[in-house]
């Protein structure tokens, strides 16, 4: 079974995450869900956005490095919105990364690739405001030149973090659909 890290989203460390970790772990993988801010979740945007300056996104990133340190470098890191920047910041520094998913985001660069890496993009469709058509074409890009195997899925008809149970662009069928693609990607990691 795998090893897997998740990266909350702007939100911060929500039940939606820990409920996911739960999926995961009843699975079969060893997961582990950092808190990167320290400081209770939000609930809007707003408070989200503050919660996220308020910490700084060196410490963010300090936080996810300090949980990877105990982690085997064949860990599976997966992110949430925000937390897909986590994932693609540490992805350099982690040459053995097992696996990338990320959830409505598609934060990466070419030169951070490991090649050969196994990797899954999860996407409200159409998700204009967060992940715009081009930054998932770029992200696409950048994985075949770096010789990842990927897939991208496209959810239709969702919101942003439709996999967050206690948000408003919360779709359980899309959320379902998800997790199931997840599971499987792990099952192989």
């Amino acid at each position: 079974m795998a090893s897997v890290a998740i990266f909350h989203s702007l939100y911060g460390l929500r039940p939606s995450v820990l409920s996911a970790a739960e999926r995961l772990r009843a699975a079969g993988h060893t997961v582990v869900t950092p808190d990167l801010y320290g400081l209770p979740p939000a609930d809007s945007f707003e408070q989200a956005a503050a919660l996220a300056d308020k910490v700084g996104w060196p410490e963010i990133v300090g936080r996810a490095r300090a949980t990877l340190r105990d982690m085997p470098p064949r860990t599976v890191l997966v992110g949430f919105s925000m937390g897909t920047g986590v994932a693609a910041e540490l992805l350099a520094e982690r040459p053995h990364t097992a696996g990338l998913l990320l959830l409505s985001g598609a934060a990466i660069t070419a030169a951070r690739i490991p090649p050969g890496l196994r990797a899954q993009l999860h996407v409200a469709d159409p998700d204009p405001e967060f992940v715009p058509a081009p930054a998932i074409t770029g992200w696409a890009d950048a994985m075949d030149a770096a010789g990842a195997i990927f897939e991208v899925y496209r959810y239709p008809a969702v919101g942003h973090l439709w996999m967050d149970e206690d948000l408003p662009d919360h779709d359980h069928l899309a959320t379902d659909l998800l997790w199931s693609r997840c599971t499987e990607f792990l099952r192989l990691s």
